[in-house]
């Protein structure tokens, strides 16, 4: 389960439980041990529960343990929709989710723009310099009633992307500089490449 879990993404008991090749049971009691302890944290979204690694400390431990046994090698389980699209780039509720959703918002962290700990994300001092000069009205964002910043996990990818007023914003920008459009009846998202290439110059992403 661990293995599994050394791929970044959060994964449910019973991906786990499949992973391991035991009981949904037995997987359960396994993971309790395993928050209990700190090696893992559990992440809620809607009626759902994840299972991540703590943090980089246990997945450094957890490296060091692979290197002793080369022959074991983190585990690739699949998550999300099978349709390529809708795993690419899609709409979540009102910001942007997919692969592009997510590496948008590890560029955020990266470039120390974003505060990242898991379920919160804040912006730091350099993130409120990016965005205002953006012209995002920081001080009336952060009235509304929904967090400003949130880490929203990622249906596809099991990892976070923006969500919050912030993340509204960004998909509202995205779709009125027509970077992308979506498609009718669908959550899909299609970004032309001239789109794609402004959202990853304006967020140095990779």
């Amino acid at each position: 389960m661990l293995l599994a879990l050394m791929g970044g993404k959060a994964l449910t008991a019973t991906e786990l439980s499949l992973e391991a090749g035991t009981t949904a049971q037995t997987a359960s009691s396994h993971l309790a041990k395993l928050v209990s302890g700190d090696l893992l944290l559990v992440r809620k979204q809607g009626r759902h529960k994840y299972f991540q690694l703590h943090n980089y400390e246990v997945a450094q431990m957890l490296e060091g343990l692979l290197n002793m046994s080369a022959n074991k090698k983190p585990i690739e389980v699949p998550t999300g929709p099978k349709d390529p699209s809708l795993r690419n780039a899609r709409v979540c509720y009102d910001h942007l989710a997919g692969k592009i959703g997510v590496d948008l918002y590890s560029s955020l962290v990266s470039n120390n723009y974003l505060y990242d700990n898991k379920d919160t994300a804040l912006l730091t001092d350099s993130g409120k310099q990016l965005f205002s000069a953006f012209g995002v009205n920081l001080q009336e964002l952060e009235q509304k009633k929904r967090p400003l910043c949130k880490a929203c996990l990622d249906w596809s990818e099991r990892k976070s992307h923006l969500g919050g007023s912030l993340g509204k914003w960004v998909l509202d920008e995205i779709l009125s500089n027509k970077w992308a459009e979506r498609e009718p009846d669908s959550r899909v998202l299609r970004f032309c490449d001239t789109g794609l290439n402004q959202l990853k110059s304006k967020y140095k992403m990779a």
